[in-house]
């Protein structure tokens, strides 16, 4: 089955509303096969921002709960994309943004809060990722000066690089020339960094496991922990992937899902435990910084880190290049004549320029990670996949399976609450301990 169906009702009703909701693109759809997504699912999710999960998500919880959050989240984030993977199709009619079905089935209003969730939570992943990059050219410096240069300027460069790959490199589909080099940098790094992690793990036999803080203070903690783990298993952005796959997409970005929730999910949870076991609840937010030598080894990794977030970072802020591209380009030119070269240029520059300067300001790593797996994260994967099945499938669903998803709206909204209170929590206690642009 392509997609899921309205009732014939709703079919009469919808009908006219689809060409509203049916968008042009000035990038690549319905052209690629499972593979490449799945490879950028798995590559993707495991680029630099994987180095603070120990931090962020095990240190708060511990062992147990640590554990159990894990497998709850990776579960249900699995599930919840599996069910919104079906409705790219609906009556026959693909939807290539998640804005659209929203808009679609709930009205303008929806459409326009689904798109401002999705693009709040690319900028502030974007964000992330330069930062990410930065602290990665930081640690290369420091291995080979006592004084390395301030966290802006590395902030910089890696803003810089990043527009240069975006403008270079336009699409999501146009990664895939690309996706063997990300691919070798990811387990390459990865596998280095284990042999590092394990072996000091090993040598120290007095590691603390202890939870920290008031009694308070843990249960904020806690909750940003369930946001980072929400924050390392999805995107919010399945629907926009799903539009670059060729028919039959719904079977194809399952077969993707199912990649990246093996191959990919045993990889990032591997160092998120490994990290923790081995430097326990003082592990670093940025994990590198625990390795002892080789120095070689501390380079290589920061180097493939800085290497492989530059194609990872595109595929999470390509939707915000298509949506402006469609907008501001000319459809009726390529995407390579000179005027469109020149606008694809302006529009790349301004929006890094914004996003650079702002990381610069704010570099503090667990605030990007938090604040957008609470505030929006949550609805775009619990929430609004459960509202589309009621909406469409709920007149004809078993009355077991319109509780399930009845439960979830309820359930994950209350948690959204909670963890975004927690996230703000955590920028407030931030901007106390440091200054605009410090030098973390």
């Amino acid at each position: 089955m392509e997609g899921l169906s309205l009732g014939p009702a709703q079919v009469n009703e919808h009908a006219q509303d689809h060409q509203q909701y049916a968008s042009l693109s000035a990038h690549t759809t319905d052209h690629d096969s499972w593979l490449p997504a799945g490879l950028m699912l798995v590559t993707g999710f495991n680029c630099g921002y994987i180095l603070s999960f120990s931090n962020l998500m095990m240190v708060p919880l511990g062992w147990t709960w640590g554990i159990i959050c894990l497998g709850v989240v990776g579960l249900y984030t699995a599930y919840a994309n599996w069910l919104l993977a079906a409705f790219h199709f609906i009556d026959g009619h693909r939807f290539i943004h998640y804005r659209d079905i929203m808009g679609f089935l709930f009205g303008r209003k929806m459409y326009y809060i689904t798109w401002v969730f999705q693009f709040l939570t690319m900028l502030l992943s974007n964000m992330g990722f330069i930062l990410l990059g930065g602290k990665a050219l930081k640690e290369i410096n420091s291995e080979f000066s006592e004084t390395p240069l301030r966290l802006q300027y590395y902030i910089g460069m890696t803003g810089a690089a990043y527009f240069t790959f975006a403008y270079l490199i336009p699409t999501m589909s146009a990664i895939r020339s690309w996706l063997v080099v990300s691919t070798v940098l990811t387990f390459t790094y990865i596998g280095l960094l284990l042999m590092v992690v394990i072996k000091d793990g090993k040598s120290d036999e007095n590691k603390n496991y202890d939870l920290k803080g008031s009694k308070v203070g843990r249960a904020f903690s806690a909750l940003g922990a369930v946001s980072a783990t929400i924050v390392c298993n999805t995107s919010g952005l399945l629907l926009e992937m799903q539009s670059t796959l060729r028919k039959p997409a719904v079977k194809n970005m399952r077969k993707a899902l199912g990649l990246q929730y093996t191959v990919g999910l045993i990889v990032y949870y591997g160092v998120t435990v490994a990290g923790y076991w081995a430097y326990g609840s003082d592990v670093s937010e940025y994990l590198p910084e625990e390795l002892s030598r080789p120095k070689w080894v501390k380079v290589f990794v920061n180097s493939s880190v800085f290497l492989q977030s530059i194609i990872s970072q595109h595929i999470f802020v390509a939707p915000i290049h298509e949506t402006l591209d469609t907008k501001f380009l000319k459809l009726e030119e390529s995407m390579n004549t000179a005027s469109n070269l020149k606008r694809r240029l302006l529009l790349r520059a301004a929006l890094f320029v914004m996003n650079t300067f702002l990381t610069a300001a704010f570099p503090f790593m667990g605030d990007f990670v938090n604040f957008f797996g609470s505030f929006t994260l949550i609805p775009l994967t619990f929430v609004f996949p459960s509202l589309i099945f009621l909406k469409v499938k709920g007149k004809t669903a078993r009355m077991e399976k319109k509780a399930w998803h009845c439960f979830n709206v309820v359930a994950f909204l209350l948690l959204a609450v909670a963890a975004t209170i927690a996230a703000v929590r955590l920028i407030i206690d931030n901007t106390r301990t440091y200054s605009f642009f410090a030098d973390t």
